[in-house]
């Protein structure tokens, strides 16, 4: 039986990168060694540093004038370090809030400074992208953050906010790399790896240098961007693996048409569950409205919580995982990033269509 894993995160990994990293575990390239044995500091690490950030720049076309920073600490960290290293003097900042991580975000941006909601969903429980006609921005923000995909919710931002000199800062933990963006019109994205990248453990940020070098004196060391930048990602032992690992991802990317590609096929994939869903004749139930769905996360439900305990047990015992919905909004949620192969995707939705029928 073939096993297809929807977690939202640690999530799938392409198989020939799991199976590359199997190969290469003992000994690295004829060196006689394990690439998490190998010293960050070493001629044979710091090249596969340089290829990793070599191949993300293309995958991306990220301009010269952005550094790329292989971090610590998840997403989480972030919310701190953003505060921190953009404020630049300021005293406010404007945050978009459409969903659970975004709160998470601006939570901790109010320990540094005072926040803005320059636009909210809250009001139909973070089902839908606010429209940016209504949004009350701040044009002497010192950056505005958003998160164009809720993990959680399900709800993705199919445009980029235009904020003309304020820096637009984004988590893209859940959708990066899956869609074509153009980095220019961003001073900070940041990404948690576990989604579309690679293991849990590393965190990627891509910053425009221009926002470097502005943390006040008391912040610490290791939550200066700059210090970062200055040391290639290598002020302190980086998560090496991780690295490495992201590497292969980013190097199967490209074997398979980048992200341009990737793109396509994720829109392929999305269709089949959503046409699943809206085809069901109300049998399932997605909550985010409909131009805001999102590509990677899929929630659903069915009429009551009996049938949908019912759906995950019978969609475990044919193989699929982990789709049991987030703890904040029950039901179900498939995580079909960029690893999730189609025919995965094609299983789920098939077994969504027989289950309606059995059940309906």
């Amino acid at each position: 039986m073939t096993i297809y894993n929807f977690s939202a995160g640690p999530a799938v990994l392409p198989h020939e990168v799991l199976l590359q990293a199997r190969d290469e575990m003992l000994d690295w390239h004829g060196t006689g060694m394990s690439v998490m044995e190998m010293s960050h500091r070493g001629r044979e690490f710091t090249g596969i540093a340089a290829q990793a950030t070599a191949d993300l720049r293309e995958l991306l076309a990220v301009p010269a004038n952005y550094k790329v920073l292989f971090l610590q600490g998840g997403a989480h960290l972030q919310f701190s370090m953003i505060p921190l290293n953009l404020l630049r003097g300021k005293t406010s900042a404007d945050y978009v809030n459409t969903g659970e991580w975004s709160k998470k975000a601006v939570a901790e941006a109010q320990k540094f400074c005072k926040v803005n909601e320059a636009a909210s969903s809250a009001d139909k429980k973070f089902s839908y992208v606010p429209a940016f006609d209504t949004w009350k921005c701040d044009a002497n923000a010192a950056y505005l953050h958003y998160t164009p995909n809720e993990t959680i919710g399900g709800v993705e931002f199919n445009w980029v906010p235009e904020t003309g000199a304020v820096p637009l800062v984004a988590d893209m933990s859940s959708n990066i790399l899956s869609r074509q963006i153009d980095i220019s019109k961003f001073g900070l994205i940041y990404a948690g790896a576990q989604k579309n990248i690679g293991p849990a453990g590393l965190c990627l940020v891509i910053v425009r240098e221009d926002l470097l070098g502005h943390a006040p004196a008391s912040t610490p060391t290791m939550l200066n961007y700059k210090v970062h930048a200055d040391n290639d990602s290598m002020y302190n032992t980086p998560p090496t693996y991780g690295m490495y690992m992201a590497g292969l991802v980013f190097q199967w990317l490209k074997r398979n048409g980048g992200v341009a590609a990737m793109e396509q096929v994720n829109i392929a994939k999305a269709r089949l569950l959503y046409d699943a869903i809206d085809a069901s004749n109300g049998f399932y139930r997605c909550p985010v409205a409909e131009a805001d769905r999102s590509r990677m996360n899929v929630p659903f439900n069915t009429h009551d919580a009996a049938t949908d305990a019912e759906f995950l047990k019978q969609a475990e015992a044919q193989g699929m995982l982990q789709l049991k919905g987030h703890k904040l909004a029950g039901g179900m949620r498939a995580s079909i990033y960029n690893a999730m192969p189609v025919q995965g995707v094609q299983a789920l939705a098939t077994f969504m269509q027989d289950f309606a029928r059995r059940n309906g």
